[in-house]
């Protein structure tokens, strides 16, 4: 067929010329019963969002997060545990393979991989099908992750016996320590170190407990006169000979408390 200047149309019979179902309708076509995303679905969205947001917020309010007591260092009976979501990498730190030594297995490498092997799951299995039957890899994946982590959160929170702990680890308690105050030592530790090491040597709030340190005496009088750590220098001010005396007194002290 011809028209115009040498222009030519072919047809094709097999195919319908009104044929359209792979065009999407425009949503002007239905009347009431779809709407334009921006802005008037959105802000319906954003609406519900908010009023969940504030009623969440006045549940934390009217009931806050329950908090224990207080931590007490003596208390060998008590296991403290984490948030239920955690829970799992919890009790995987328990076995054998994922602490002690191998405590960096069981809190990077572990995890590690298996948050890895997640992310990656789309991008080994990116086959056509939507069906988990057409989807092994990232179906079995997934699957074995959430039995992981449903297990591990059971056996973390199933029923413990506090009383069997408590008397697996009793309270470590320190033993008396007679301290000698006639030592020619004790003077100079009264007047430099007390304040801060207690008068039993066992610590204070400003300083730690100088009893089962491992060091000599040379090293105890180069402390005391060019501090370590959090302890600044210069806090000890006296002669070579109470210096020594000094070292002598802490070395003296932790000899007895062996």
């Amino acid at each position: 067929m011809k028209k115009g200047k040498g222009m030519r149309f072919v047809g094709d019979s097999r195919i319908n010329a009104d044929k359209t179902s792979q065009v999407p309708k425009d949503y002007s076509e239905y009347p009431g019963r779809t709407e334009a995303f921006w802005p008037n679905f959105l802000l319906k969205e954003w609406l519900v969002g908010s009023v969940f947001l504030v009623g969440f917020l006045c549940a934390t309010i009217a009931s806050p997060a329950p908090l224990q007591g207080l931590a007490d260092p003596s208390d060998a009976g008590y296991i403290p545990l984490p948030d239920w979501y955690f829970l799992f990498l919890y009790q995987l730190l328990k076995y054998p393979f994922a602490s002690g030594d191998f405590i960096i297995l069981g809190m990077i490498v572990l995890p590690g991989l298996a948050f890895g092997a997640l992310f990656l799951a789309p991008f080994l299995d990116n086959g056509p099908g939507r069906r988990p039957p057409q989807r092994p890899i990232a179906v079995g994946m997934m699957l074995l992750a959430l039995i992981s982590a449903i297990w591990l959160t059971y056996e973390a929170a199933g029923p413990v016996d506090f009383k069997q702990i408590a008397e697996d680890n009793p309270p470590v308690l320190q033993a008396d320590i007679e301290i000698d105050t006639e030592h020619p030592g004790y003077e100079a530790y009264e007047s430099s170190c007390l304040s801060c090491h207690g008068d039993s040597l066992d610590g204070g709030a400003a300083g730690p407990s100088l009893i089962g340190i491992e060091h000599t005496e040379e090293e105890i009088a180069d402390i005391a006169v060019n501090g370590t750590g959090d302890m600044p220098p210069g806090m000890f001010e006296g002669s070579d000979e109470e210096l020594a005396d000094l070292a002598d007194f802490i070395l003296t002290v932790n000899e007895e408390a062996e």
